[in-house]
């Protein structure tokens, strides 16, 4: 589907509450950095989601009215493709956490 290979990220293990919490903390003054519209979810988001989760670890994603997929939906099916944690669905916006790879400035989970 995508040009990245997935099984170098291992399924994510699940995260507690706590962490959820502090995620979606730190998410309060985020914007979203990418918009789900008409085009669904497809390769280029795939790919646009994954990068931005590699660099930045925790992205807030806008799904548009427009789009054919409730916000719900959105996030299980990135979740599950991109090997995230669904952090929280707040009205149309989606949050996604990964743990990066390769990230100098990595979130910590505690």
């Amino acid at each position: 589907m995508s040009k990245y290979n997935i099984e170098e990220y291992p399924i994510p293990t699940p995260i507690t509450s706590a962490q959820r919490a502090k995620l979606r903390s730190m998410a309060s003054d985020m914007s979203a950095i990418i918009q789900v519209g008409k085009g669904g979810i497809n390769d280029t988001l795939v790919t646009t989601v994954h990068d931005a989760l590699e660099a930045r670890e925790l992205i807030k994603m806008s799904v548009l009215d427009n789009c054919d997929y409730t916000p719900r939906e959105v996030a299980d099916a990135l979740s599950e493709i991109t090997r995230s944690h669904c952090v929280g669905v707040i009205g149309r916006k989606v949050l996604l956490y990964r743990a990066s790879k390769d990230s100098k400035h990595p979130i910590e989970l505690k």
